[in-house]
């Protein structure tokens, strides 16, 4: 299993100093590391029909950073409440924005895939890797170096907390807030669920509905995604500031535009 995987990695000297120079990381077990950066599309079976990508590792780091970003949050704004604590980690760890921090980080140099091009690895495949990442650290390094890590270095270098305060992220919420406000109902339904060659994994395809009038579609690697999609698109439907339209209106203009949108 060694062997295949620096046949398919970078030279083992150039990954090593490309985690300690520009990733700051000083491995233990390089293996780790080294798994964190394959991709599905080049996963290895082994003789006993175990399949080995970075999928396993990504779950991990997924939780961990989830976990360390809460707490960074917490003791960082002690005067804030949940709410604002719950949209701030939201628009830390969505894949957008972990998609960012990756690139800035230079992942794209490391990652190992098949039959992928640059835009899906910048867009979608290399904040993968980057969960995988820290899960790969959490496991080789402990919780303490790997909060650590998350908070003194890519948080300090690569995230601007005060622009994501300005920045809207979470349209689900807030169009599910407007709804209660209006006394509509917003409901999501997930129309399709298929793979998709180009992601090389599953896409889901859902659809919003209000007062039982479908609005407007998304699609996205999981359910949470494409529903904060849709939810931008149905908000973006209708006027830049929902608070300014009223619930007649709003039902009016589904009414007459339900035929000309076919849904």
């Amino acid at each position: 299993m060694i062997g295949r995987l620096k046949l398919l990695m970078v030279k083992n000297k150039e990954f090593y100093t490309f985690l300690k120079k520009r990733l700051m990381i000083n491995p233990r077990n390089m293996q780790l590391y080294e798994l964190a950066f394959m991709h599905r599309s080049a996963s290895l079976t082994l003789p006993d029909g175990s399949v080995v990508n970075n999928e396993r590792l990504e779950f991990l780091g997924d939780a961990v950073i989830d976990a360390v970003i809460a707490d960074y949050l917490f003791r960082t704004f002690p005067n804030e409440r949940e709410g604002f604590l719950t949209r701030m980690r939201s628009k830390i760890v969505n894949r957008t924005h972990l998609d960012c921090i990756a690139n800035k980080m230079g992942l794209i140099q490391a990652v190992v895939s098949y039959g992928t091009n640059v835009e899906t690895l910048k867009k979608r495949i290399c904040g993968e890797a980057l969960e995988a990442l820290i899960g790969a650290m959490y496991i080789d390094k402990g919780y303490k170096k790997t909060h650590k890590y998350i908070t003194s270095h890519i948080l300090k270098n690569f995230t601007d907390l005060n622009q994501l305060m300005q920045t809207e992220t979470d349209f689900k919420s807030r169009l599910i807030e407007w709804g209660q406000k209006n006394r509509l109902e917003v409901e999501f339904e997930t129309i399709e669920k298929y793979f998709d060659k180009s992601e090389n994994g599953l896409l889901f395809s859902v659809r919003v509905i209000i007062s039982t009038v479908p609005i407007a579609k998304g699609k996205g690697k999981s359910k949470k995604e494409a529903e904060q999609m849709a939810s931008q698109k149905a908000l973006d439907l209708f006027t830049s500031s929902t608070d300014d339209l009223s619930s007649e209106a709003l039902l009016q203009y589904l009414k007459r535009n339900r035929k000309k949108n076919n849904m």
